[in-house]
């Protein structure tokens, strides 16, 4: 079995920073990691490879600096590592970002496509779904977990739902999103660290690999339909008043404080 983890290297959202004048992201001298639903896909593709065999490739879409996020995957047991950039892939917001995607692993060749349920740094959740839309693939969300069934031709997934799970069986050639709660991801070996740096190979992808799968006009800032006015973090709010009373009159301040907002 043929399995694509695509991965996304995200800035640590406990260290960012915006800009005051234009509110973007200030990148610079924040450290960078793999998407923490990310490595749980990986986890599950490599768990899928070690009970019934098969070949785990990981590909991310990004700048030449995202080559430390697919060592980390190759040490963790990944078998290759694809980095498809490419300056006419600059600008692109999900749906350009998962055409692109979508033409990479269709130009590697998979049984099982494995997402993260979305990425910390913009939390749409919204490139894997569109990757097997563009890929005319079946696709389940929110795997909580994955197996693969007797006669090896389908994944039996249990999805998330907020009070509920529900089991899937969906056939091979398919994609599936996995939350953070799927598993816990292994950690880079020695042995893997230093395969991954001495041994093996991060393979570039251009538009030119990729150009039979997928239009330049869908792809970066051009195929982008939606733009990214401004980025701004939660203001603090003012702390409020504090009330020490008994229960009954609490209940009597809030239906108070309820009616002065007009909810009753």
């Amino acid at each position: 079995m043929k399995i694509i983890v695509c991965i996304k290297q995200v800035p640590d959202t406990n260290e960012v920073r915006l800009n005051p004048e234009t509110g973007v992201l200030i990148r610079d001298g924040v450290p960078s990691i793999i998407n923490p639903d990310d490595l749980c896909g990986i986890e599950a593709a490599l768990a899928l490879k070690d009970k019934h065999g098969g070949h785990v490739s990981v590909v991310t879409m990004g700048p030449p600096q995202a080559d430390v996020a697919l060592r980390e995957a190759l040490a963790m047991g990944c078998d290759e590592a694809y980095l498809v950039s490419d300056r006419v892939f600059g600008g692109a917001d999900t749906w350009a970002t998962s055409q692109t995607l979508a033409g990479a692993v269709k130009t590697i060749g998979f049984d099982l496509i494995i997402t993260g349920r979305q990425a910390i740094d913009g939390d749409t959740a919204q490139v894997g779904p569109q990757i097997a839309e563009h890929l005319g693939i079946p696709q389940v969300t929110y795997a909580e977990e994955v197996n693969q069934d007797a006669d090896g031709k389908a994944l039996i997934v249990r999805r998330q739902y907020e009070d509920r799970y529900q089991m899937i069986k969906i056939k091979f050639p398919c994609l599936v999103t996995a939350l953070s709660s799927l598993n816990e991801p292994r950690y880079m070996s020695v042995p893997g660290i230093v395969s991954a740096y001495d041994e093996k190979e991060v393979k570039i992808l251009k538009y030119d690999d990729i150009k039979h799968f997928v239009k330049e006009k869908d792809i970066g800032l051009k195929g982008s339909p939606t733009k990214v006015k401004k980025s701004f973090t939660k203001t603090a709010k003012a702390l409020g008043t504090l009330h020490e009373v008994p229960e009954d009159e609490a209940v009597e301040i809030i239906i108070n404080k309820l009616k002065e907002q007009f909810f009753l």
